[in-house]
């Protein structure tokens, strides 16, 4: 089972330092982008959000980045957010301690080059981390970034229209929202993310990005 929406036992009872959304006073929402760079995939991305206008907050792995530069580069000249996803995309519920902080150092080696100082980001693969793992990166100088809507992407069970439909139907003003610039996502991303931006550029929202 898949929750699109996160409500408040996870927010505000199991990990209230997370950031889940942003508080906003104007109509605005947090477009991330979680697992790449990948070629052609996150390519369609950069595409789509300069044909729109739009920026957004990529949260990329660190093996990724090692192996296609030219893509990672072009999210930077392109001026979007840049944030951790470790270095080999660790679920922290099955991963040593020792060994999840130093692939979280590993990814971040090769994103501080291009953050010119810019606030670190860091978001757990899967959603799955520890508490003892939050402090440990909390205490490093991350933000932990989770979401406030999943589009769900990734699930081939999900039908491309319902992934579009229910990713509009629980974004509202502040959302983080989530799609994937992986392969596996990428049939059901194509279609859903320039008509979930179109959707809301239509009712005057505008999208920023999380640094």
């Amino acid at each position: 089972m898949i929750i699109h929406k996160m409500g408040w036992p996870f927010k505000k009872v199991l990990y209230p330092s997370l950031t889940w959304s942003r508080s906003a006073k104007e109509k605005i929402i947090y477009l991330t982008f979680d697992d790449g760079p990948i070629p052609e995939i996150t390519e369609f991305v950069l595409d789509t959000l300069l044909q729109k206008k739009v920026k957004a907050t990529f949260f990329c792995v660190g093996d990724n980045v090692r192996k296609h530069p030219r893509v990672f580069q072009r999210v930077l000249e392109e001026g979007h957010g840049l944030g951790n996803h470790t270095f080999n995309h660790l679920n922290g519920w099955k991963t040593a301690f020792s060994e999840y902080v130093q692939n979280i150092d590993k990814c971040q080696a090769y994103l501080d080059p291009a953050l010119n100082g810019r606030k670190w980001l860091f978001r757990p693969p899967y959603g799955r981390i520890t508490k003892k793992q939050i402090r440990a990166v909390q205490q490093k100088g991350y933000e932990v970034i989770m979401w406030d809507v999943l589009s769900a992407d990734f699930m081939k069970s999900l039908d491309k229209k319902n992934c579009l439909q229910k990713t509009v139907k629980y974004s509202e003003q502040g959302s983080i929202v989530v799609f994937h610039d992986n392969i596996k996502a990428f049939e059901n991303m194509s279609y859903a993310l320039p008509r979930y931006i179109d959707t809301f550029q239509a009712q005057g929202y505008k999208f920023g990005t999380l640094n």
